[in-house]
């Protein structure tokens, strides 16, 4: 395997695992914590709202960081630092003490999409098909949260759910610690040093202005309709599947085998924008999320299930367009600050989303909340006939990207 090749499978197992580890204690809350704190599930939901918070809010150090110092040191800085936080988590005594240790998890889980997805674009013409793999494996680690957490509380424990990923995060850190000092060392001279930037996208301001305004918008609006589709989904198929989810593990597995198949329209989609125009491609999956999510309003049974596989395969399908789309605006060395503010628009907008729809569906129930989610959709699909049409069909043509070598060899040193 290529250098290249090597540190995408260390990027691929760091989105999974960042994904995985913010999604641990709702697990672990649910099937132990409450019963052994003896508090309800409503009471200590809240003690990992600071996490929540900060996993928003240190993307925006954490790319600045990346890109003022070394993008691959902050991935071994998210590695080894998510893994320890993680273990304080697995030692916990009080819900205090859980709450700031999930702060401190939350703050490490920050660094991996500003700095792992600018990593991702690195070195690459075509960037879709990329991000998309990176998102499968992000989408992974949420679909296998519970069922890797529920696994290791049956077998030792809601503490080893924690401490047990974490041990493994922390030597797949040193693993990429290792790997990327050995590149350094072994192939960094072969190379002509270059410490210029790939200069600026070629592009006006305002059209830079304008179509990085459409991304932070619809990533706004395509958060909503993430969240609330992830987040709704179990309660949805629990009141709508009707004999086919006679038990809690029924629910699951159908939300798991939704989530799992959805996951991989990225690659579709991934493999669109690389090959048409993405102005395009995004209406159509704009389109697509209306009209399912308005057909889902009043279903129920099998028809549910199948419409609810349609509109998930183009929710998730839409992730990678916007990633795709600042990996083209952004110049290199602020790249891995762009995508930190794509993503704190979308974990805000994410966190203010679930008492949304608990209010929407205590007042009206999901005959409303899915038509909201359709103009939702519908005003995503407006917002990208705006894009410039130069973003999206006229290749950008940079030189090849060096991977900051002056910082990267300062960190291996």
């Amino acid at each position: 395997m290529s250098h290249q090749q090597i540190r995408f499978l260390f990027l691929n197992i760091g989105h999974f695992l960042d994904h995985l580890f913010v999604l641990i204690f709702a697990t672990a809350a649910a099937l132990t914590l409450i019963s052994e704190w003896n508090l309800t599930y409503g009471e200590l939901i809240p003690y990992a709202t600071p996490g929540f918070i900060a996993f928003g809010l240190c993307a925006i150090p954490a790319g600045w960081l990346a890109d003022k110092w070394s993008r691959e040191g902050m991935i071994v800085v998210f590695f080894i630092g998510i893994g320890m936080a993680s273990i304080f988590v697995g030692f916990a005594e009080s819900p205090i003490q859980m709450a700031i240790y999930l702060t401190l998890l939350g703050a490490m889980a920050a660094i991996y999409h500003p700095v792992g997805l600018a990593l991702v674009v690195q070195d690459r013409h075509n960037t879709g098909v990329p991000l998309a793999i990176n998102g499968i494996f992000g989408n992974m680690g949420v679909a296998t949260a519970a069922l890797i957490t529920g696994l290791l509380i049956d077998i030792a424990g809601w503490r080893y759910a924690f401490i047990v990923p974490g041990f493994l995060s922390i030597g797949i850190g040193f693993g990429f610690f290792l790997f990327i000092r050995y590149h350094h060392e072994k192939n960094r001279p072969a190379t002509p040093e270059s410490t210029q930037s790939d200069g600026p996208p070629p592009f006006a301001q305002n059209i830079l202005l304008k179509a990085f305004a459409i991304v932070l918008v619809t990533t706004a609006i395509g958060g909503i309709v993430f969240q609330s589709t992830t987040f709704a989904l179990p309660k949805v198929f629990e009141e709508r599947l009707g004999e086919l989810a006679i038990s809690a593990t029924a629910v699951g597995g159908y939300a798991f085998l939704v989530f799992t198949i959805a996951a991989f329209a990225q690659l579709i989609v991934g493999w669109l924008v690389d090959h048409y125009p993405v102005r395009r491609v995004f209406a159509s999956v704009a389109i697509v999320q209306a009209v399912f999510l308005l057909a889902m309003t009043q279903l129920s049974g099998i028809a549910a299930l199948l419409i609810a596989i349609a509109f998930m395969l183009a929710v998730f399908g839409q992730i990678p367009i916007n990633d795709v789309l600042v990996g083209r605006l952004a110049k290199s060395e602020w790249r891995a600050r762009a995508y930190a503010l794509r993503y704190i628009v979308t974990f805000s907008v994410m966190a203010s989303t679930v008492p949304l729809i608990g209010w929407v569906h205590v007042r009206w129930g999901f005959e409303v909340l899915f038509p909201i989610l359709s103009v939702a959709a519908a005003l995503i699909f407006i917002a990208v006939l705006f894009l410039p049409k130069a973003v999206t069909t006229v290749p950008i043509s940079r030189s090849k990207e060096k991977l900051q070598d002056k910082e990267s060899q300062h960190f291996a040193h």
